[in-house]
């Protein structure tokens, strides 16, 4: 049944109208430019080595700036680690089963104040540990209340932090001593909207704050009085994105990004005094104000060109814009305060198809960047790992989607070879040509694989993610598929050996894919993917329900539009050999979501396996898991895309 006559299963809804989007010019690729590099020592990087690839959570700096701490998964579970600013062999300094992020250090050096769940369940405490080493104590230790983004005051020890109960979905500020005891700033009442704290003004005597709805598109800034919690609001408008994400130090002037008037977001300077804007000069790309310089000089901002970004430093006197000069692909700041106490060096994170992430420092008199980390196994290096490119294609209504297309080595243009599509998760987050470890894995073993933005992705203006609004698996679904018509019609792809795999909203792309368009995908692999949304509601986390209720409304307001967006109402016409991996304790796709996907399936007599991981969450953190689902995933499409399984 193909996509266009599977429509008639949502009977109960009415087909959408589409039209063509508008999204930033660029000009569409011919699928006859993809090529396959000719290479003798190409080889199929283990399984293994990608999967050990060790994370960057989080970091920080020590006070006096000699050292910087960071969490990461060296020894396979998430915990603290502290390493010389000039280099030195990092020293261990937490042990837990759970992850560890949110990195802060307090102002006299002492201690280093973290975030810890549960087994993967989102709610965290606040932890501290000396920064020398030793006892860990739970600060906050609330089962039922999550404390998180820290963002330490100038002096006097005091911590801003966003709180959270599990029975609601709005998120508060609040502030910590340095026991643990909290002391609540603000009382949202709208499930829908949450607190963010930015940065510390006034001496410390006040925050700058942003005020949230939880699908994004709307967003405030505010100053409130942390003595007697009193707000302000200084930038807001209906319907508008306004966020801050730094001050200066006279409070005078606030580093802004806002979408008003263009739709997509772009940088700014506002004066509050003067409630007056200065702007940085027009770009069609997603734009993001960044921090302030420690000298106060200069602001360094960040623009998503399509799906690479790259970071600028931008002179307060002139606006100027002087790129920074990091290497092509994924560039962004990383910690509560990426600038060093003196201001010399930041921390940014890098990363590209063929560089998974790393921690480097950006020297900011001399314009230089070193690495600060090495994460990754020595088998991924540059020379090893395949090659990505940007695409753009016309989906069936004229809209431009974008996409990052990894193409293996040695491929002959003859119609034989297999691909994976790849939707991402979200459906509010956006592709980028970064490391991708199952883009690598899977084209170092000569699957092709495109990872496409489809509408409802960030990143390509205000209209583009609003286009899958009531319509989940509807026109994006439909881009998805698109992306696979483009790696068909570049010479390379068999249209019968073409899979998809995805996590989250990518897990649910999938399960739409496979019941909606049962003859487009012959092998499927989908990660803790939605398949009711009616269930959804009912089970899931409440910040996640307000979130749900932004993209497809209530089930009783809107049963139609439910129909139409869960994959239950398409799964029985499903064909394709189906994996299902799961965390047992995900609060953003409950496990019973899975477990529907199984029942349904096994009871048709479908091919399928399904698998749950005890003590994690949405999205895999313990080292075995990670690696125990990629190995499965590469296993699965070795199985049902290849003429025999292909060694590992």
């Amino acid at each position: 049944m193909r996509f266009a006559t599977a429509l008639l299963l949502a009977a109960t809804a009415a087909v959408p109208l589409y039209a063509q989007v508008k999204t930033p010019d660029r000009p569409v690729t011919d699928p006859k430019a993809l090529s396959s590099v000719a290479s003798e020592a190409a080889a199929s990087v283990p399984v293994e080595d990608i999967g050990t690839t060790r994370s960057l959570a989080s970091a920080a700096w020590s006070a006096d700036g000699k050292a910087i701490f960071v969490a990461t998964n060296l020894t396979g579970r998430t915990n603290i680690w502290r390493t010389d600013t000039k280099g030195s062999w990092p020293i261990q300094l937490t042990q837990s089963e759970d992850a560890q992020s949110g990195l802060v250090t307090s102002r006299d050096g002492k201690w280093v104040y973290f975030e810890q769940d549960k087994g993967g369940n989102e709610y965290t405490d606040i932890y501290r540990v000396p920064a020398t080493g030793g006892a860990v104590v739970n600060l906050t230790n609330t089962p039922d209340r999550q404390e998180g983004n820290m963002l330490v005051a100038p002096q006097g020890g005091m911590i801003a932090l966003v709180t959270k109960l599990k029975s609601e979905g709005q998120a508060n500020l609040a502030v910590m001593d340095t026991d643990g005891a909290l002391r609540a700033l603000t009382a949202e009442k709208d499930p829908q909207f949450s607190w963010t704290p930015v940065a510390w003004t006034d001496g410390g005597r006040a925050l700058i704050a942003n005020h949230d709805r939880v699908d994004g598109v709307v967003s405030e800034v505010w100053r409130i009085d942390v003595a007697d919690g009193k707000a302000v609001r200084l930038l807001g408008k209906p319907d508008t994105v306004f966020f801050a994400t730094d001050v200066t130090a006279d409070g005078k002037t606030i580093a802004a990004t806002t979408n008003d008037s263009t739709g997509q977001n772009h940088a700014g300077l506002y004066d509050v005094a003067a409630k007056s804007w200065r702007w940085l000069k027009p770009t069609p790309w997603e734009q993001t104000s960044g921090m302030f310089t420690r000298d106060g000089r200069a602001m360094i901002v960040r623009t998503a060109a399509d799906t690479r970004s790259a970071l600028s430093r931008v002179d307060l006197a002139t606006m100027a814009e002087t790129p920074l000069g990091l290497p092509p692909g994924v560039n962004g700041f990383i910690g509560a305060e990426p600038l060093s106490p003196d201001g010399q060096l930041m921390m940014v994170s890098h990363s590209g198809a063929d560089s998974p992430s790393d921690l480097y420092l950006y020297d900011m008199t001399r314009g230089q960047t070193r690495p600060a980390t090495q994460l990754a196994m020595a088998s991924l290096s540059p020379a090893s790992l395949p090659r990505s490119t940007e695409v753009v294609y016309k989906s069936f209504d004229g809209t431009l989607i974008s996409a990052v297309v990894t193409m293996p080595y040695n491929l002959k243009r003859d119609g034989a070879n297999p691909a994976i599509v790849l939707p991402h998760g979200g459906p509010t987050g956006q592709a980028v040509d970064g490391f991708n470890r199952y883009a690598a894995a899977l084209a170092s073993r000569g699957y092709i694989t495109i990872q496409p933005n489809f509408r409802g992705s960030t990143g390509y203006g205000k209209a583009f993610q609003a286009a899958n609004f009531k319509d989940l698996g509807g026109g994006d679904l439909k881009d998805v598929i698109a992306a696979k018509q483009f790696l068909v019609a570049s010479g390379y792809v068999d249209p019968k050996r073409v899979g998809i795999f995805g996590g989250s909203y990518g897990g649910f792309m999938t399960l739409m894919a496979i019941g909606r368009a049962p003859d487009e995908f012959a092998a499927a692999v989908q990660w803790f993917g939605i398949i009711n949304w009616r269930t959804m509601y009912r089970d899931q986390d409440e910040v996640l329900r307000a979130y749900q209720r932004t993209l497809i409304g209530t089930p009783d307001a809107d049963p139609k539009v439910y129909d139409a967006a869960s994959p239950l109402t398409y799964i029985r016409a499903a064909k394709a050999p189906l994996l299902t991996i799961q965390g047992e304790n995900d609060i953003r796709v409950p496990r019973g979501q899975a477990q529907e996907v199984n029942d349904i399936l096994k009871a048709k007599g479908n091919v399928v396996e399904t698998i749950f991981y005890p003590e994690e969450g949405h999205g895999f953190r313990k080292r075995e898991n990670q690696l125990d689902s990629l190995q499965r995933t590469v296993a699965w499409f070795d199985k049902y895309l290849k003429a025999a399984p292909a060694a590992r």
